[in-house]
């Protein structure tokens, strides 16, 4: 019989997941695939997701409701900005909802959303599209190892 660790600091966790809106539409999902794996602290979960696996162990499936204060944050008016008209292509047709890529201070890109637009200004919302947002997690673990340290 293997040593079943539960996930903690220093794991690689083996999992499958889906992630849902209260209404129950899926944002994303993995089962009915492989399992996806990753080290405790390593930044591929948000850190509010990750807290509710501590514990947990091989076989076990749960499903979480996560605030957003834990999840994707509350949405931020500071990430609405108010953008001149002309920094966009005259041929580019511009739409509620339509999310441009931007590059941000450091070179990197960030996501934003057109919400709204005349022919002056168009306003852009950097929050995460599921800011302020309830999320279900959905989680089944398969195996937990201690991670290697390379």
């Amino acid at each position: 019989m293997t040593n079943t660790v539960p996930v903690s600091e220093g794991t690689r966790v083996f999992l499958n997941f889906s992630v849902s809106l209260e209404d129950g539409s899926e944002v994303d999902t993995n089962f009915g695939g492989d399992s996806v794996n990753f080290v405790i602290g390593d930044g591929s979960l948000l850190p509010g997701f990750e807290r509710l696996l501590f514990g947990m162990s091989p076989g076990q499936r749960q499903m979480f409701v996560v605030p957003p204060e834990d999840a994707f944050g509350q949405p931020n008016d500071n990430n609405v900005q108010y953008l001149p008209r002309d920094q966009f292509d005259d041929d580019v047709a511009l739409e509620i909802g339509l999310v441009f890529s931007f590059a941000d201070a450091a070179g990197g890109e960030v996501p934003g959303m057109i919400i709204a637009f005349d022919e002056d200004e168009v306003t852009v919302d950097f929050n995460h599209p599921l800011s302020g947002r309830t999320i279900l997690f959905d989680v089944l673990i398969h195996r937990v190892e201690p991670a290697e340290l390379h």
